[in-house]
């Protein structure tokens, strides 16, 4: 139930990996046949990416992941536009590796503003608009929201930028596999993506780059990936990176088929507890949320109690960003949509995959129902008009405490 932070790898996936470690584990940059059987084999793998977002294979550049890739891109053309302007446009929904490298742009001089989004996730477009200057250079946008599952207008915000002359760049880590991208139609200049929250391997990744736009590299060491980034390539992971592309490809109408279907059966059995909160888009606006994503807060209990009863009980799930979770802070995600400080801490995010069943959906249902009784039975957050929520003895060690201030 955490599949937005990493997923199972499939196992044709892994058994077509097993090759390039054993058989075919050639460099790419070395002239004999090992290393021109790899060479050929990075280009298969770069042209099947490429394929799968309709780019051009000289247009991917491999990384180590999406992390990699956000920061290739900022800092990149932070550094190759700066005698252009200095100010860059993000949301206020990004994922930590954009927020922090616009943090540590703006202490180096640049200025930077958020755009602000609606209590659904989506961009307010009027906001993005009035705040763009004759000095912006680069708005970076999410694709698909990492917790609440909000799936922007990415073609206009393309757009937008298009007609400005303006670098638009988007994370799309995790729409890759599971929304039909099409760069080109939707007006993209850089786009990060990797493989391992699409069922491929961990450690490898892509970042887009439309022919003609030009950014700084960051690393020396070599003429690897278009002379951007430095390194010998990661064959075998990168041949995974493809064979999970052209998989989720294959299956993807009847993966998201499975994934809507289980994710609104989740939902359903969710909201019938007493005082939550469905998170994102919802109602009318469902078809722009993740097929797999359902964000819930449970009112008067902390998100961090739900996640460790859970876990104990054989069942993951996430209390935000795999990359900000184990800090105290309340989502900046959950926040920016309008919600209270205790509202943020009394999330959870259920990421589902295709490998999911209806039974384990039963499951899930009945232990969050069973392990939410029980914590709000001891809590001391439960408002006084809800106190059928605390549990006799509860009541009795809060009233006690309360006299004894």
């Amino acid at each position: 139930m955490d599949n937005g932070d990493t997923s199972r790898i499939d196992d044709e996936t892994l058994e077509y990996m097993n090759h390039f470690y054993t058989n075919s584990y050639g460099n790419p940059v070395s002239l004999h046949s090992l290393g021109m059987e790899a060479d050929e084999n990075l280009a298969e793998a770069r042209r099947i990416i490429a394929g799968t977002i309709n780019a051009e294979p000289e247009e991917i550049i491999f990384t180590s992941g999406a992390t990699e890739s956000n920061n290739m891109a900022i800092n990149g053309i932070a550094e190759y536009l700066k005698n252009k302007g200095n100010h860059i446009l993000i949301s206020s929904v990004e994922h930590s590796s954009v927020k922090a490298v616009a943090h540590r742009l703006k202490n180096d001089g640049y200025k930077i503003d958020e755009i602000i989004v609606d209590s659904e996730g989506f961009i307010d477009i009027e906001d993005f608009i009035s705040k763009i200057k004759v000095t912006t250079i680069l708005v970076s946008v999410i694709y698909a929201n990492y917790e609440i599952g909000t799936i922007q207008n990415i073609e206009e915000i393309g757009s937008i930028c298009r007609e400005r002359n303006i670098i638009f760049h988007t994370d799309a880590a995790q729409a890759y596999g599971k929304i039909k991208i099409d760069v080109k139609k939707e007006n993209i200049d850089l786009m990060t993506f990797n493989a391992h929250k699409n069922h491929g391997p961990k450690g490898v990744g892509a970042l887009y780059i439309r022919k003609g736009i030009k950014l700084r590299k960051l690393m020396e060491g070599g003429a690897h990936e278009f002379n951007l980034r430095p390194g010998t390539e990661n064959i075998p992971a990168l041949m995974g990176f493809a064979r999970s592309a052209e998989i989720a490809q294959r299956d993807f109408e009847a993966n998201n088929k499975i994934l809507i279907s289980l994710r609104d059966k989740l939902t359903d059995g969710l909201l019938k507890i007493d005082h939550v909160t469905f998170n994102g888009p919802k109602g009318t606006n469902i078809s722009k949320r993740l097929p797999h994503n359902v964000d819930i807060t449970f009112h008067y209990i902390e998100g961090e109690a739900i996640l460790m009863h859970l876990s104990l009980r054989g069942i993951c799930v996430s209390s935000g960003s795999a990359c900000s979770s184990k800090t105290l802070e309340p989502s900046h995600i959950l926040t920016a949509i309008g919600l209270k400080h205790e509202q943020a801490h009394g999330s959870i995010r259920f990421t589902l995959s295709k490998f999911n069943t209806e039974e384990e959906i039963d499951e899930v249902i009945k232990n969050v129902t069973e392990v939410v009784q029980i914590l709000r039975s001891m809590s001391s957050f439960v408002p006084e008009e809800h106190s059928e929520l605390i549990s006799k003895n509860a009541k009795t060690f809060y009233k006690n405490k309360k006299a004894g201030e």
